[in-house]
């Protein structure tokens, strides 16, 4: 009884039409104005806005004739080392002298260029096709570096020539100098082997290093060139290492790829 006359006391009583109605308290509507205006940007900026991708890839400073590896004709015990590491040979020169049971024999520079690795030394034995030296081949000192980019073979199809390169030269602290600029200049388009990459590199070691994921493609950088530093390339940093580059030298790179818009790289 008591239930049902407070509802007929309810129904005999007028109606509060004159009293406003309240939708939502402050903070309500202040959520409410904030989740529109989020909306409202994230929608801006799918239809005008772009995202950009990169990809990182080991690989090498070096000459653009690349590098190769000296190995002895000859079986004997090297009695002279003629060369010096970072020493310039031209080709034909003696690197090291095997005496044989023949008498001694030369082994020769195949190609003008910089000694950056000798693997031998004087009362060294050597067996017919030992590795002797890597030779960096240099016909024009004058030539700038480039940097051999090696990339997994599934992630090259959407690198364009031109695109802007960072390089992180091992050598050259980051936090201190940054990183070197480039740019694409060519991007190869069959898989080096491993092979193939030790014939260029003259170091099997790295070779095996930068088909670690497979056989990769090669992708040539060119370096921005500045007047302004002493390396005589652009870097991050407003002077970059305050001493010259030398080559072979590791590094990574990371390619940036064309930006695409958002809803184009949303969709399938």
């Amino acid at each position: 009884m008591q239930f049902r006359q407070k509802a007929l006391s309810k129904l005999q009583s007028p109606e509060e039409l004159d009293l406003p109605v309240r939708f939502a308290r402050p903070p309500g509507r202040l959520v409410l104005a904030v989740t529109v205006v989020v909306m409202a940007v994230a929608g801006f900026w799918a239809v005008t806005g772009t995202v950009s991708s990169k990809v990182t890839a080991p690989g090498l400073l070096t000459r653009a004739q690349g590098s190769y590896l000296l190995q002895s004709p000859v079986a004997g015990q090297i009695t002279e080392v003629h060369a010096e590491e970072g020493r310039t040979v031209a080709a034909g020169e003696p690197v090291v002298t095997v005496r044989t049971g023949e008498g001694d024999r030369a082994v020769r520079a195949v190609a003008r260029g910089r000694v950056t690795a000798l693997a031998v030394k004087i009362g060294g034995v050597v067996t017919t096709g030992a590795d002797v030296a890597t030779v960096e081949r240099i016909e024009d000192p004058g030539e700038p570096l480039v940097a051999m980019v090696y990339v997994p073979g599934g992630n090259t199809a959407t690198i364009p020539v031109g695109a802007r390169v960072d390089l992180t030269v091992r050598s050259v602290p980051q936090q201190r100098y940054g990183v070197l600029r480039g740019r694409v200049k060519a991007v190869g388009r069959t898989p080096q082997t491993r092979a193939r990459l030790t014939g260029f590199l003259g170091d099997a070691r790295l070779a095996e290093e930068f088909s670690r994921q497979g056989d990769p493609i090669a992708v040539l950088v060119r370096l921005e060139r500045s007047s302004a530093t002493k390396s005589g390339y652009v870097w991050s940093s407003a002077d970059g290492p305050p001493y010259e580059l030398e080559s072979p030298a590791p590094l990574t790179a990371a390619i940036h790829l064309a930006a695409q818009r958002p809803v184009e790289w949303l969709l399938p």
